[in-house]
Order: C-alpha cells, then structure tokens, then sequence
C-alpha cells in the first residue's frame, strides 16, 4: 500500500488549496497517541538552543516512538504544535520545511499550531504531538 492511499485527505473542492497541511484525513485502523515531543534527544539532553534544530529532533522523536509500533510517518494523521515564538516560526519556515521533510517526507497530515507563553523544560523552543492510524490489514 502506498503512502498516499494509507489515509483519505479530506480537503472541500472549493477551497484554496491546503500547502504543508491537510484539513482533514479520514483513517481506520489502530490508533497511535504520541505524547508531545521536544527538541532533546533520547537522553534527554538537548543538542541545540536552535529553533529548527529542535522541530527536526522533536519529529525525529516523533518517528522514533512511532517505531515501537511498527509505525512510520506516514501513518502519522494529525500533528499538533506548541511554539513559543511564532515569529522565529514564520522567519525560518523555509528551513522549517526543510528538517520537516528530511524526517517526515512529503506526508502532510492534519496540522494545528499554536503559540504557548512557556513550555515545561526552559530550553524547550517547540513541542509537537502526533495521532497516528496503522490501517487494518
């Protein structure tokens, strides 16, 4: 099965078209609830204070925990993110991009991000959770 048929992406015909997101996917199957993941490794040490330094070690978090269920980031239907500076956010979107697709490939699910005044660890920059569905064989 292929990556694109794994989920149904739900987007209105007459609506402008989602770019690095989708609006909705429709999934069945078992349901993986990752918890939020930041920007430390698996020692819980952070590598960086970089901003997109931490978004690509949160998803590459993200995949690792996704592994335990034989799972993969394109069983991944919805992320949620925390930021705490949108502006650092919308100023390196590009390289955003960039460690997005190094960990996660072209898969767009369903996203949310918002900004927080604070996360729980101080050096913490983003914390993104993710929902995934492995489809029934």
């Amino acid at each position: 099965m292929s990556n694109a048929t794994l989920h149904e992406l739900l987007h209105p015909s007459h609506w402008k078209a989602a770019v690095g997101y989708a609006n909705g996917v429709l999934a069945t199957g078992r349901t993986i609830f990752v918890g939020g993941q930041i920007g430390w490794n698996g020692d819980q040490v952070f590598e960086s204070d970089d901003f997109v330094a931490q978004v690509h070690q949160a998803l590459a978090n993200i995949v690792e925990v996704l592994k335990q269920a034989d799972a993969g980031p394109q069983h991944v239907v919805r992320l949620t993110w925390y930021v705490t500076d949108k502006q650092e956010y919308l100023a390196r979107l590009k390289e955003v991009g960039a460690a997005y697709r190094e960990v996660m490939g072209k898969h767009f699910p369903a996203m949310t991000m918002v900004q927080v005044a604070d996360l729980i660890e101080d050096r913490a920059k983003v914390e993104i959770e993710a929902t995934a569905v492995i489809p029934e064989v």
